[in-house]
């Protein structure tokens, strides 16, 4: 019973909280787009089609698990005598709960990739992103929901009406538009060396997010930041460490590690590489506190122009006794569209 209270409350927490987080993705390098929009079109083919697909919290909350999905196009363009544009699109669903709290976003990316110099096997970018969208949230009708002030420890569960169901108009669905931007720097030493470091700042109108007509909550903005690398260890072995930095309102996340990529074949026409990674996701929780959030395993296999990743999460945190250490499991699939360039400048492998 304790531990059913224990978790109750924390699905009443969590809940508060929701609106003033973003999805995010362990596999956050297999999203370019969700990460920053700068990342539009930086790919060495011409043409990138990706789906990510994640599921949170199954063995705790079964059918409410939190359900992430993602698909985005990107392409780039060639322009002046070294420099590209990027254009592409996502679109992204999340439902979290039992409260069925819902978003649907579809966003427009643009970004400018500006040669700084060096040549194919030594070359420097600076670009700059942005994207422009909109979002429809929706949740469960107000009297179908369950609030901290009918909690009753008593009995491990909701009793009586929330005064929130008496606390000004309230609507089960609402619209917004949502304004970001990005920058990156990337570098590439030669085809398989290579590193990168960016940031971007969501929502940066800060939109309203009340389910209430007479109430203002805003969207707080997110601060991101990224970096990697592609190292070569020999002619069969890679290593890409890489992390990114998360900072939403008083939400606060970090996620760090690092990949060991082997070649299984290369040639002009095969390329076969398999991965496997370890990462930390550290968060701060309610009190502000930092925790190690879970521990991830990744693993990605590439086969020429596509690439399938699969990520488990196993929980860390206080919620571990009763989750039995299931966190989440991400799906990811990446495909490229590759046709002859006039110029043949490597991108990194993201």
């Amino acid at each position: 019973m304790k531990i059913r209270i224990a978790l109750f409350s924390l699905i009443l927490t969590v809940g508060s909280l929701v609106q003033a987080q973003d999805i995010h993705f362990s596999q956050f390098y297999m999203s370019p787009l969700n990460l920053n929009p700068a990342m539009t079109g930086i790919m060495n083919c011409n043409q990138r089609l990706v789906a990510n697909f994640r599921n949170q919290w199954a063995s705790v909350l079964r059918s409410n698990a939190y359900n992430t999905f993602s698909a985005s196009y990107d392409q780039k363009i060639e322009f002046a005598r070294s420099d590209y544009f990027g254009v592409g699109g996502t679109l992204w669903g999340d439902v979290a709960g039992s409260s069925k709290f819902s978003t649907l976003a579809a966003t427009l990316s643009g970004s400018y990739s500006k040669y700084l110099g060096g040549g194919r096997d030594n070359s420097n970018y600076l670009v700059l992103g942005a994207q422009v969208g909109i979002r429809q949230r929706s949740i469960k009708p107000l009297f179908e929901l369950f609030f901290g002030d009918q909690f009753d420890p008593s009995i491990g569960g909701p009793s009586g009406t929330s005064i929130e169901n008496n606390n000004g108009t309230f609507g089960n669905n609402y619209s917004f538009m949502d304004v970001n931007a990005g920058l990156l720097y990337f570098r590439v030493f030669n085809e398989t060396n290579s590193l990168w470091i960016g940031g971007a700042i969501n929502h940066l109108n800060k939109p309203n997010q009340s389910f209430y007509d007479d109430q203002f909550f805003e969207l707080s903005t997110r601060y991101t930041v990224h970096g990697g690398a592609e190292i070569t260890l020999n002619t069969r072995y890679d290593v890409l460490p890489g992390f990114v930095v998360l900072s939403q309102g008083e939400a606060f996340q970090v996620n760090s590690g690092a990949s060991v990529r082997m070649i299984l074949s290369k040639s002009r026409w095969d390329y076969q590489a398999a991965q496997i990674g370890v990462w930390m996701r550290i968060a701060n929780s309610v009190d502000n506190s930092l925790l190690s959030d879970a521990l991830i395993i990744s693993t990605k296999f590439d086969y020429d122009q596509f690439g399938i990743g699969f990520s488990y999460d196993v929980n860390l945190s206080s919620l571990r006794p009763a989750s039995n250490g299931n966190g989440a499991f991400e799906f990811s699939l990446i495909y490229n569209i590759c046709r002859q360039e006039r110029r043949n400048v490597y991108c990194p492998k993201f």
